[in-house]
């Protein structure tokens, strides 16, 4: 089994529901951050190549066909080129939106997290992720509005610069299944596109984070 389908699209712009609508089409399993957080056998991979060291991107989506969300989309450039024939699917939301999200959710989960988590496992997951999206990506200024949204920015044009037109979707899950479907050439489900993973439905999910920032 080979990935078909990369996600691109940074966390926060619906991911997850992109994964579960992936799945219903057919294209899963389908590689989510939530996959690395509930089998401790997926980190190792990540944890090269948060080290900079190769990576076997094979073994790292052993089982999968689809892949959305980080740590994959930090490196959606390196699958890209080795799955040449994956179509792209960039996950776009307003930036504004996005970052409201993103500092109420992905930021205290990754810092306070490092610290918090209630296993090692969930502590080495957090670190990935800090290491790989906190400090690389984002340079360490996530907390920086106006800096996030330019890393948010420049990452939406270097994928459309790079990626040709034919094997890339741009899409805000916001449009449901019609899109998605004539992207991936299948038939709209008779079923509502799923919608999961909140600001409130995350924050719920890690008690140590601060309850205020529930909305």
């Amino acid at each position: 089994m080979t990935l078909k389908i990369i996600g691109a699209g940074f966390g926060r712009t619906g991911t997850h529901s992109l994964k579960l609508a992936l799945e219903l089409l057919g294209f899963g399993p389908c590689h989510h951050l939530y996959e690395i957080r509930d089998n401790p056998a997926l980190l190792p991979p990540w944890q090269q190549a948060m080290a900079g060291e190769v990576t076997d991107w094979n073994a790292a989506f052993q089982g999968y066909r689809a892949q959305v969300d980080w740590p994959g989309a930090r490196y959606w450039l390196e699958l890209h080129r080795h799955f040449p024939q994956a179509k792209v699917i960039l996950t776009v939301r307003d930036p504004q939106v996005w970052y409201d999200s993103l500092h109420a959710t992905v930021i205290p989960s990754i810092t306070i997290g490092r610290n918090a988590g209630d296993t090692p496992h969930a502590r080495a997951v957090s670190e990935m992720i800090y290491q790989t999206v906190y400090v690389d990506l984002f340079q360490g200024r996530m907390e920086d509005r106006a800096f996030a949204m330019q890393v948010y920015d420049a990452h939406l044009a270097q994928v459309v610069a790079t990626v040709p037109a034919h094997q890339l979707c741009v899409y805000d899950v916001k449009e449901g299944w019609a899109p998605l479907c004539a992207f991936l050439g299948v038939a709209v489900p008779a079923t509502d596109f799923p919608k999961t993973n909140s600001t409130a439905d995350f924050l719920r999910k890690k008690p140590y984070l601060r309850r205020d920032d529930l909305r």
